[in-house]
Parts: C-alpha cells; sequence; structure tokens
C-alpha cells in the first residue's frame, strides 16, 4: 500500500515538473525599460494587497515589512527601467 502511494506520488511530482518546465521560459519578464517599468507596477500591487493581508489578519509590523520589500523591488524596477530607457535615447 505505500508502495503504491509513493509510486503515484513521484509519479505526479515528475509529471507537474515536466509540465511546468515550459512555463519558466515566458515567466520572465522582458528586458525593455517598458517591461521593467510593468514590473514596477505590479511590485505596486503586490505591495498592496501583502500589507492589507497582513494587517487584516493583525499583523501590522509584518505587513509593513513586506510592504517595504516590495517597494524596495518597485524601485529596482523603476530605476533599471529608466536607466535602460535613457540609454537608449542617449545612444
Amino acid at each position: 500500500m505505500k508502495k503504491t502511494i509513493l509510486n503515484f506520488l513521484v509519479t505526479f511530482a515528475l509529471a507537474v515538473s515536466f509540465a511546468l518546465i515550459p512555463l519558466t521560459g515566458f515567466a520572465q519578464n522582458s528586458n525593455s525599460s517598458s517591461g521593467q517599468m510593468k514590473q514596477s507596477g505590479s511590485e505596486v500591487g503586490k505591495a498592496g494587497k501583502s500589507m492589507g493581508h497582513n494587517v487584516k489578519r493583525g499583523h501590522v509590523l509584518r505587513g509593513g515589512k513586506h510592504f517595504g520589500k516590495h517597494m524596495g523591488r518597485s524601485g529596482k524596477h523603476f530605476g533599471r527601467g529608466t536607466k535602460k530607457f535613457v540609454k537608449k535615447v542617449i545612444s
């Protein structure tokens, strides 16, 4: 009984991993300035959503921490997008 369950779980895990491998190529955002700006906007959305969920559950400090992390990533993407845009305009 245990052996059949183990075989099923291993087979299921392999099937899922092979099914999701091609999706990893599509998960990457385009490496353009507009792609970076779009990623920045989605990070801002994630920031508000994660903070709202944590505050709703009474975890105010944790919500603030996650908000700050997402806003930091948003700034990183925005800065990268700005850099790529300026380089493209200048050259």
